[in-house]
């Protein structure tokens, strides 16, 4: 699973592949929200769709995608 960098992501599709990512992780969203910087709210709204994560919340995504896929190696 990747997170597309493509600016023009169908936000429920980001929703999905986000509420995936932290599933992964094993993070409730209130730890995702943590390890992020952002509240529990923030997050629950991304993976809703009712709004998407800021240039600086997408690199810290990726991140945290990096580290998941250097885990499962």
């Amino acid at each position: 699973m990747t997170i597309k960098k493509n600016p023009a992501i169908n936000q429920p599709e980001f929703g999905y592949v986000l509420r995936e990512l932290r599933q992964k992780a094993g993070l409730t969203q209130e730890q995702f929200a943590v390890v992020l910087g952002v509240t529990y709210t923030t997050v629950n709204r991304w993976e809703n769709g009712h709004s998407k994560p800021s240039p600086m919340a997408m690199k810290l995504i990726e991140k945290v995608q990096q580290e998941i896929a250097e885990d499962s190696q």
